[in-house]
């Protein structure tokens, strides 16, 4: 993930300068979002969108609507920033090899055994005396095969070839993202309204068209269909901010975005209170009717994309203008911050299976599953990183 994977090498790809530089900022944004992701599946069992657990609350729906809303895409955008560069300086032969040993061969290995061991724990609520092998058995060979938050790593794939079919036939695609980019470093509002204007295009007729809950589904190949292109616009605009002048451009941390936080709070909490209106009119005034009318998904489908956009532009000017050399509490988890997205999953999901009987609030169940699934996912990272090879790939 810095892609998950990618920004592992925002210290070590980009431009001249980046070769040498560490990007802190880059670096901890990875690092916050990958705890985003652990705090989301923490709390999803005691929501009212995934009331899977006795006990709930209401505030952990207010968490997973902001989640929900922005941290894939962010991190697919992460992920853009150094493709380009990569490109430059990798043939191209190098280049698939690397995202096949740090995309492709986690995802398989997760598809046939992280994933499996995950679900067994929500099979079992259902069929207490169904044995693992069968459930694995049944998952493989009939279905469904269940992605679990590793779509995003099969995906994230799919682009960087994508990306490197593109480059080959032009270099220069992204050229128009970049010097948008450059303006963006005095007038980051534009490219906000860029952003936005792109991402609206792209999901607004999706959504309408296949409607907030669809997938495209193969085996364990799976992708909301909504946001398919949503996330591609992400990552390529990503790419194009990152392809040259990086430290000139929108993510400079000398430029006006770093020193605008407070603007992109606000930006973000109006687009996401309308998000809450709507919840509210299609619960208490549609119904919640199977299929909502197309000016709903249509309102949806703005509000979302101006949070995603504002709340991206929010968290990277805290980070960015942050940008120190000096010690941040999420330097020591950096390292380990794509196997805990890979590896976490099971452990969040068994913690919530063994506290589903406990007659403890959901908060109180939440933070034990968050916090425990920090320390076992960190400490099993950390132990297969210290296998041969295994820090290729990790």
């Amino acid at each position: 993930m810095t892609s998950i994977s990618s920004t592992v090498e925002s210290a070590q790809v980009g431009t001249a300068a980046q070769v040498k530089v560490r990007n802190f900022a880059l670096d901890r944004t990875r690092t916050f979002l990958t705890l985003v992701v652990l705090v989301h599946h923490a709390v999803i069992p005691y929501t009212y969108f995934g009331h899977t657990d006795p006990k709930s609350w209401i505030g952990f729906d207010a968490v997973v609507l902001a989640t929900d809303s922005f941290f894939m895409a962010m991190f697919f955008f992460l992920s853009g920033l150094f493709v380009w560069p990569s490109l430059r300086h990798k043939a191209p032969q190098i280049f698939i090899r690397d995202r096949l040993l740090r995309l492709g061969l986690p995802f398989v290995i997760a598809a046939f055994t992280i994933i499996p061991l995950a679900y067994y724990a929500i099979a079992l609520r259902h069929y207490p005396n169904i044995g693992f092998a069968e459930f694995w058995w049944n998952t493989i060979t009939v279905g469904p095969w269940p992605s679990g938050p590793i779509w995003f790593v099969w995906l994230l794939l799919a682009f960087d070839l994508s990306a490197s079919l593109l480059y080959r036939l032009s270099n220069g695609l992204v050229d128009p993202i970049n010097r948008m980019s450059l303006r963006g470093f005095d007038r980051p509002a534009l490219f906000y309204l860029f952003l936005l204007g792109v991402t609206a295009v792209l999901l607004i007729p999706a959504r309408i068209y296949y409607g907030p809950s669809h997938w495209f589904e193969f085996g364990p190949f799976s992708v909301q269909a909504s946001r398919l292109l949503f996330y591609a616009a992400y990552f390529f605009i990503g790419a194009g901010v990152g392809a040259a002048n990086f430290e000139r451009g929108l993510l400079s941390a000398s430029g006006r975005l770093a020193n605008s936080g407070w603007t992109w709070v606000i930006a973000t909490i109006i687009p996401y209170c309308l998000l809450w209106a709507l919840i509210a009119i299609k619960r208490e005034i549609l119904g919640n009717p199977p299929v909502l009318p197309t000016w709903y998904e249509a309102s949806y489908g703005l509000c979302f994309v101006a949070f995603s956009a504002a709340i991206l532009f929010a968290i990277l000017a805290y980070f960015l203008k942050f940008n120190r050399s000096g010690w941040s509490i999420l330097d020591p988890m950096q390292a380990d911050a794509y196997g805990m997205f890979l590896v976490h999953y099971p452990i969040v999901l068994w913690l919530q299976y063994w506290m589903f009987d406990f007659d403890l609030p959901a908060v109180v169940k939440a933070v034990v599953a968050f916090v425990l699934t920090v320390v076992l996912s960190w400490a099993a990272t950390a132990a297969l990183r210290k296998i041969p090879g295994a820090k290729h790939v990790l």
